[in-house]
């Protein structure tokens, strides 16, 4: 699918997330909302790769690949993208919660 909802749950660009597997989370140290998924993802014990991005959005070419929009937090999960904080939180917790 091409179009882009911005907070909803959406498969996207299915060549580059062929190549992804398990949790991955495209994060800037400096941002809160990032910090927020990461302690999550800590206090369900979750491991996920941590992919650094620019502090300009006009680089985030990986980002936008993935996820249609410059903006992170981003995770991926599987053929899952969500990118924004309140859904990824949502959604680790009805994922994984119960799990931990």
């Amino acid at each position: 699918m091409n179009a882009h909802i911005k907070g909803t749950t959406f498969f996207f660009n299915e060549s580059v997330l062929q190549e992804r597997k398990g949790l991955k989370l495209y994060n800037l140290e400096s941002c809160f909302y990032c910090k927020m998924v990461r302690d999550r993802l800590k206090v369900l014990e979750l491991e996920y790769e941590k992919i650094e991005v620019p502090s300009w959005q006009g680089n985030r070419h990986e980002v936008y690949e993935v996820s249609g929009q410059y903006l992170v937090p981003v995770l991926v999960d599987k053929d899952r993208v969500l990118d924004d904080e309140d859904k990824i939180l949502a959604y680790l917790e009805t994922t994984y919660g119960s799990q931990s």
